[in-house]
């Protein structure tokens, strides 16, 4: 008779974040809000995005592609409701752009100032450089943004791509970074 017993040892449990425990909340789609008149969450924000990403009548007739300079088509303004101050102060108002990305073609590095976003790739696939790195993103990816969050996107393949952007309050501003000053020449006497 044998009195050895099977080893009983276990790993340690590891820690897991919301993240790794839910995945990225953008990619479970039972979890998105549907798209609201007046968005006041960043999942409505990306719901409004994929609404509009889906209705193909909507924008594709608008796109159009230039090799020699960006692209872009402002689809919606739309204020902050008149009602919301009284509210609490949701929903903000918001814009939704549409860019044609040509091959090679990109943004700069820059961010939005005080405006969150979401980028919503349309066609084609376009590379976010971003403070993690470089992140690929393929037709009906998502990247949603802070205030203030430094990023280039670029197309680095041979074809054509196409993204909607939303960004919440409108922008009033696209600081660009990583550019050199402007050198000032002086002339001598």
């Amino acid at each position: 008779m044998n009195s050895a017993s099977p080893s009983t040892a276990t790993a340690p449990l590891a820690v897991e974040s919301d993240l790794q425990i839910a995945g990225d909340i953008l990619s479970v789609q039972h979890l998105l809000q549907p798209a609201r008149e007046h968005p006041a969450t960043v999942a409505e924000f990306a719901g409004l995005a994929r609404s509009i990403a889906a209705n193909r009548a909507e924008w594709e007739h608008l796109v159009r592609y230039d090799a020699t300079t960006r692209w872009y088509h402002r689809l919606r303004t739309v204020p902050q409701a008149t009602d919301s101050a009284q509210a609490g102060g949701a929903p903000v108002g918001y814009e939704v752009w549409l860019l044609s990305w040509v091959p090679g073609q990109g943004s700069g590095r820059h961010d939005h100032g005080a405006s969150s976003g979401v980028l919503t790739v349309l066609d084609g696939e376009l590379t976010e450089h971003g403070p993690r790195g470089a992140l690929t993103l393929g037709a009906g990816a998502q990247r949603v943004f802070a205030p203030g969050y430094t990023h280039e996107v670029v197309n680095d393949t041979l074809e054509g791509a196409v993204s909607l952007h939303v960004y919440f309050p409108g922008l009033t501003e696209m600081p660009m970074h990583g550019c050199s000053a402007p050198h000032r020449e002086h002339a001598s006497a």
